[in-house]
């Protein structure tokens, strides 16, 4: 049974995300956007910044303290420029758990936790998509990472997945300014946070009525 709430108002776009590919798109203040998590257990990889200003992109640590919800991202949260713009807020939620403090994978890291020579991650993903809008190495931050579940244990340690979300999760973020979108369909296959097996996700923009 479909539990997501239908979306009222004008479809601007709907695409498949393949795994392991990237994807862009500015927001207009007052959009929204739906990421569902079609076959379940698929980690999002997530980067958002003022789109009037580059330089004014997502902040983990503020989105974190002004919200005081810990380090997990749910329903009612706004997502905070380092301007301390709010960006996005999330206003529908299936899953819970968002993480905002893994980070992204990349061939440097693959190779130096895994030992896998070239095998791409999200941080190429999201230099091909920012180099389409101008962007570089030093626009990059920390980002958010939907379905993808990493608790910190009482010791302080990580633990990366596996991820909590079911076929069919999905979350609805509404722009609250104009906003520069950016997803990485994370390609990692040599930690749990994809249960070992990418699998496509699926974006809809619209305008509410």
């Amino acid at each position: 049974m479909d539990t997501k709430p239908n979306i009222r108002g004008n479809i601007v776009e709907g695409t498949t995300i393949a795994p392991g590919t990237g994807w862009s798109r500015v927001l207009k203040k007052g959009e929204m956007l739906r990421i569902v998590d079609l076959e379940g257990k698929q980690a999002v990889d997530f980067l958002c910044w003022n789109a009037d200003d580059y330089e004014d992109r997502y902040a983990a640590a503020d989105t974190m303290k002004i919200n005081e919800t810990g380090i997990f991202l749910g329903k009612g949260t706004t997502l905070f420029s380092v301007g301390l713009t709010p960006l996005l807020t999330i206003v529908e939620d299936s899953c819970g758990f968002h993480d905002t403090i893994g980070g992204c994978c990349s061939t440097a890291l693959n190779k130096f936790r895994y030992d896998v020579d070239q095998q791409t991650g999200c941080r190429e993903n999201f230099l091909a998509e920012m180099a389409k809008y101008g962007m570089g190495k030093r626009d990059m931050a920390a980002n958010v990472n939907f379905f993808m579940y990493v608790p910190v244990g009482k010791d302080g340690e990580m633990d990366m997945g596996p991820s909590i979300s079911k076929p069919g999760d999905f979350v609805d973020l509404q722009a609250e300014t104009d906003v520069l979108t950016i997803i990485s369909n994370c390609p990692q296959i040599n930690n749990p946070v994809n249960d070992y097996n990418p699998t496509p996700v699926e974006v809809t923009v619209w305008q509410p009525n």
